[in-house]
């Protein structure tokens, strides 16, 4: 580099240093500098900007304030460029290409594949983001193998140095630093500040620099056991404040200002269970049975949305939709907590036939809508579970059970160990929460070892990694859950050896989890708890029962993905119980 190569590139490169003017023409000075055109520009330049903005090939958006040089190569498949962002000089990129705000791409980067950027991110120049790789299969030259791609994720407030290479497959944390050079080849956890060749952690950011502790290397992670268990003694600490916030004097509702709704009763008595190891303070453990078990409907043994008549029937006899499926999962697990029962069987699933159970997992719509197929199955499960148990000794037809387990695990795939096929616009989404809901009820609850646990790991590990779902700022509870239960299911399965060390595929395991982990720790809001997720699936964002009660479960999971569970001192014992149910 010449002398207006700017001098704090060593060994970190700046992204955004002041350029030097020189005799440089406009339009070579703006796009080696284009942080100066907001500033300097005419608006002769302006109107070129935005011509050149609007030539951009494929489909792509770009946001105010942003620049994309004239000399870069910019031939992208989707491109989602956000605000206050810029594209410098002789970059090349393609793809798919979506960014935060305010985030950098300087001169000479190179960025293919499919490529999510956070917010605040800055990429040195002559960096490379290579979302793709080639298959080297002995049988055939390698070019003429296929590629493969499993896609980058950068968090927010990222520097990634000059010279850096990020490999296919790599998620960058939060807050993360990546020295100039460095060829990062795996997951780096939030905050940290990593170099080499391979990269390797050098510190933590939020650490000294200079300075290390003197304690082991699990201490020194942002979700060490001290750093779990301070996170829990703050949740039990808050935790008959977060109910009583959403209790409005006569219900439960997931978060003041909505509608009491059966679910948000259920939650209420698993976060009471989880952190305080009693019932909600809000009535006493014979009030909350009795106003849970007056909610079954004595017909059908179902439980209805507050104010809603029970769901109609199938041919069947067990219903196909609405609330009243995932009733037999909350009320059911919130009255075990309890120390109490359904007082009626589930009245379609006692009395369905091996043969009619077969023809309804036939119909399920496996095809696009794999969730809601293990839904289903996740609630005929659990319901057979409830009345196997249930006193009155006819809990259920002679070998539907047998005919469940046996459909399964002759249907499926060898390939995913799944159910259910991706889709070109939603991905694997549909398949992995399918897989999670259907296993939950069946193979998890009644103890029964999940085929092709393996083939499993591939599958949810490659959809973990679809920024749509995992980029920065885009996870909500529901896609997590269906990630981390899937990974803890199987990686303790016979010959995985678990989610520590030796496992299959375990430090990729345990990268996501410590990623996971710490995104979600510094989400919990004092007397509030936890959201949801973002934009408009589920709840919503905003602090509630729901969003408190799955992310404490998700957090027991990653936790134990990584061998630290213990520091919590809670275990989940409803819904999201990690063991075979007692009696399953």
């Amino acid at each position: 580099m010449d002398h207006r190569q700017p001098p704090s590139a060593q060994p970190f490169d700046a992204a955004d240093h002041p350029g030097h003017r020189g005799g440089l023409g406009p339009s070579v000075r703006f796009d080696h500098c284009p942080w100066l055109f907001e500033k300097e520009a005419t608006e002769e330049q302006r109107a070129a900007q935005r011509e050149r903005q609007r030539s951009l090939d494929g489909d792509s958006e770009v946001g105010e304030g942003c620049y994309v040089a004239e000399s870069a190569a910019v031939l992208p498949d989707l491109l989602r460029l956000g605000d206050d962002s810029y594209i410098a000089a002789h970059a090349y990129v393609t793809g798919t290409l979506t960014t935060g705000t305010d985030c950098t791409l300087n001169p000479f980067t190179v960025v293919r594949g499919t490529v999510s950027l956070g917010t605040g991110v800055r990429v040195g120049a002559h960096t490379s983001l290579l979302a793709f790789n080639h298959s080297t299969a002995p049988d055939r030259p390698i070019h003429r193998q296929p590629q493969t791609s499993r896609g980058i994720t950068v968090g927010d407030d990222v520097w990634i140095g000059s010279h850096v290479v990020v490999v296919d497959g790599v998620t960058i944390g939060d807050h993360c630093v990546i020295g100039a050079g460095a060829v990062v080849t795996k997951d780096v956890p939030a905050w940290t500040v990593a170099a080499g060749n391979p990269a390797r952690r050098i510190r933590d950011r939020r650490e000294p620099a200079g300075r290390r502790r003197e304690t082991g290397g699990a201490d020194r992670e942002a979700t060490g056991p001290d750093v779990l268990a301070g996170f829990a003694d703050t949740a039990r600490a808050q935790a008959a404040d977060l109910l009583a916030r959403s209790w409005n004097g006569d219900r439960y509702t997931d978060r003041p200002g909505v509608a009491p709704t059966v679910r948000a009763h259920c939650d209420a008595v698993e976060i009471a269970d989880l952190l305080l190891s009693s019932a909600p303070a809000q009535l006493d453990r014979a009030e909350h049975i009795e106003r849970l078990t007056s909610l079954q409907d004595p017909e059908t043994g179902l439980v209805p949305e507050l104010g809603e008549r029970p769901p109609p029937m199938d041919a069947d006899g067990f219903t196909g939709e609405g609330p009243a499926l995932y009733h037999v999962l909350s009320v059911g697990y919130a009255l075990d907590l309890l120390g109490a029962a359904f007082p009626r069987p589930v009245r379609g699933v006692r009395d369905m036939t091996a043969p009619q159970l077969v023809a309804r997992l036939e119909r399920l719509p496996w095809r696009d809508q794999a969730w809601t197929a293990g839904a289903w199955i996740d609630s005929w499960a659990t319901a057979a579970h409830w009345n196997l148990r249930h006193p009155d000794g006819a809990g259920l037809a002679p070998g539907t059970l047998e005919a469940l387990f046996g459909w399964l695990l002759t249907r499926a795939d060898p390939w995913t160990g799944m159910w259910g096929s991706p889709s070109g616009s939603a991905g694997r989404l549909q398949v992995v929460n399918g897989y999670y809901r259907l296993t939950r009820g069946s193979f998890a609850q009644f103890g029964v070892p999940a085929p092709h646990p393996e083939r499993v790991v591939d599958a949810v590990l490659d959809h973990a990694r679809d920024t749509r779902y995992f980029g920065a700022g885009r996870e909500n509870a529901c896609n997590v859950l269906d990630v981390a239960h899937p990974l803890w299911l199987c990686a303790r399965q016979s010959g995985l050896g678990g989610g520590g060390e030796g496992g299959y595929r375990s430090a990729e395991i345990r990268g996501w989890a410590e990623q996971r982990l710490t995104a979600v720790l510094a989400r919990w809001q004092d007397g509030r708890g936890f959201g949801f997720g973002p934009g408009t699936a589920g709840p919503g964002p905003e602090p509630g029962l729901q969003g408190t009660e799955m992310w404490l479960a998700i957090v027991w999971l990653l936790a134990d993905l990584l061998g630290r569970s213990e520091a919590l001192g809670y275990r989940p014992r409803g819904v999201h119980r990690p063991e075979p149910a007692a009696g399953a």
